[in-house]
């Protein structure tokens, strides 16, 4: 038996990707996380042996509790649910050890077969998924574009930034001081060479980066 858990701040998400579920045979939820700190404390409590994890979530962001869960819980596969285009999270939520990721554009076509590809010992990822990991293998002696260079913190920041989040709400999203929220902006500056954020987000819009 599937037991999922499924993490996601929106009440209207969960209740979505339960009605997709409720009739597969295989499958039960027995776990729901509404921010990124619940998710270890529900998983221990209802013994889940699958996790569907938003990668925007409060508290703790999705991608730093899918760090936590392959240190701490490795058997347990994650498979991501974003809002982001793939281009935009999706190599580095794999590199980071989920077991698959899918927008939540796509959710209702393929999360059943994602869960069971997944829970089958495999990797779920799309076609066109699929495509920008071959152009990342290609391209992996290439000079990398300047976001590419950013650490995984440092992009979650810079697409926050671009999506016209304040620092404030970005540190009480991220559970992080303002100070090292603004450590993080200078040093993404600094690498990519931006003088401004107007600039910073023109750039991730000419780059279908958020």
């Amino acid at each position: 038996m599937i037991k999922l858990l499924i993490a996601d701040d929106y009440e209207l998400i969960r209740e979505g990707l339960k009605k997709v579920l409720k009739n597969e045979p295989g499958i039960t939820i027995v776990a729901e996380a509404v921010n990124g700190a619940e998710v270890t404390k529900k998983l221990e409590k209802s013994q889940a042996n699958l996790v569907v994890l938003d990668i925007n979530m409060p508290v703790k962001s999705g991608l730093d509790v899918l760090i936590d869960l392959k240190r701490t819980h490795p058997q347990v596969p994650v498979l991501i649910l974003s809002m982001y285009p793939e281009k935009t999270y999706a190599l580095r939520c794999l590199k980071a050890g989920a077991a698959g990721y899918i927008s939540k554009e796509s959710a209702a076509d393929e999360l059943v077969a994602a869960i069971h590809k997944i829970w089958g010992g495999g990797k779920y990822i799309s076609a066109s998924l699929a495509e920008l990991l071959a152009d990342s293998v290609v391209n992996e002696y290439k000079p990398k574009v300047p976001h590419e260079i950013l650490s995984d913190r440092e992009f979650q920041i810079l697409c926050k930034i671009a999506e016209g989040e304040s620092l404030k709400n970005i540190a009480n999203n991220l559970s992080l001081t303002l100070s090292t929220v603004n450590t993080y902006r200078n040093r993404i500056f600094d690498k990519m060479k931006f003088t401004s954020n107007a600039e910073l987000i023109r750039y991730c819009i000419n780059n279908e980066i958020a």
